[in-house]
């Protein structure tokens, strides 16, 4: 089977998309039963495509500005897909907006539905999916959701326009597993602080940075005098929006590479996600796949995620966060036996298992 994905996320620093797609397409190159190519929606960029995609990976790409593609796409059946990934037998739209397909079968994949649930978080690209995800639902034969809360978001926002619904959860590459505390000579590479808590992610108004930052106040605020709390270190870059004042004990550590990234996880004190909404919540995935506390506000996908192996505070509430983080950062705080429950748990999220079921969306889109 042909199958032809939109590697678009894969240009530029990769957050959660782009690793997503990056993950995925590795897990199907290594399949027998797959061909899989990569094609780009872009100018800038997209010479670099061959370069980014994982080996076994064929890629194609045409010089097209996106933002033309997309009001195209609005209104038109045209351009077909095929202009831009060659003959293929499915045509995976990894980012929201399926092109039209013509006689491929067209799959998308959803990721959250913050630009409808919470449209004053999201920037105007995000908002234009308003327009652009219900004709994607019209020309898909399968729509991919990563957590089964999702999909059920999904299907309660759109009802009879979904077509076949197939959830893909997102894994944990098996280095995450093994990787080791950063030593003197790594934390200093590193510049991380001595102890830390840490946020992973874009700064941005759904990862709810206001509510983190106050929590941490607080926390900080009820500290005993004789000791030095731990800092709170923001890594990834920097979103839109609000531009938060960062009060003392705060610092930022922008874009990681992957292997600099484990280091950084594996070294916290506990890692944060006080996010508003969230389509799965990989960081936090990976943090308890280091061992690490991990601590989540209560979006139903963070819960679903980490399976009763975090913390969990209510959205919005900066009291409860600093309680947990207050909680966290006592001396031997941890249960001794909790690291390696941690790890146990997110060895079972797997790229292969989300590979396997993309590949029966990809069967199904097939006829």
């Amino acid at each position: 089977m042909r199958v032809a994905v939109d590697g678009t996320p894969l240009l530029g620093h990769r957050t959660g998309i782009g690793r997503y797609t990056e993950h995925l397409l590795s897990a199907l190159a290594g399949r027998s039963d797959v061909s899989v190519s990569a094609t780009a929606f872009t100018v800038r960029g997209a010479g670099a495509l061959s370069s980014s995609v994982p080996p076994g990976v064929r890629s194609r790409s045409l010089p097209v500005p996106a933002r033309l593609l997309r009001a195209a796409w609005t209104y038109l059946e045209v351009p077909t897909v095929g202009l831009f990934s060659g003959r293929c037998d499915v045509f995976h739209a990894t980012n929201f907006v399926l092109p039209p397909t013509g006689r491929a079968g067209g799959v998308v994949t959803i990721h959250d539905l913050t630009y409808l649930r919470m449209p004053e978080t999201v920037d105007t690209t995000s908002r234009a999916l308003r327009e652009l995800v219900p004709r994607s639902l019209a020309r898909a034969a399968v729509v991919c959701t990563p957590s089964r809360s999702v999909a059920d978001q999904v299907l309660d926002a759109y009802g009879p326009a979904v077509p076949e619904i197939v959830v893909t959860s997102l894994g944990v590459e098996p280095s995450w597993l093994s990787v080791h505390q950063p030593g003197p000579a790594e934390r200093s590479r590193l510049g991380l602080p001595a102890d830390y808590f840490l946020f992973v992610g874009t700064r941005e108004p759904r990862k709810d940075l206001a509510t983190l930052l106050a929590g941490y106040a607080r926390m900080r605020a009820e500290w005993a005098a004789a000791m030095e709390p731990p800092t709170l270190l923001l890594v990834g870059p920097q979103g839109w929006g609000t531009d938060h004042n960062l009060a003392a004990g705060v610092r930022i550590h922008d874009y990681a590479p992957i292997d600099d990234l484990q280091l950084i996880v594996a070294g916290a004190r506990a890692l944060v996600m006080p996010s508003r909404d969230e389509g799965f919540g990989l960081p936090a995935l990976e943090g308890l796949a280091t061992g690490i506390p991990v601590i989540v506000s209560d979006v139903p996908a963070l819960l679903e995620v980490t399976g009763g192996h975090a913390a969990v505070f209510a959205r919005g509430d900066k009291d409860a966060l600093a309680a947990e983080l207050t909680a966290a950062a006592q001396p031997a705080s941890d249960d001794p036996g909790a690291p390696a429950r941690r790890r146990a748990y997110a060895s079972g999220w797997s790229w292969t298992r989300c590979a396997d079921a993309t590949v029966l969306a990809y069967r199904h889109a097939a006829g």
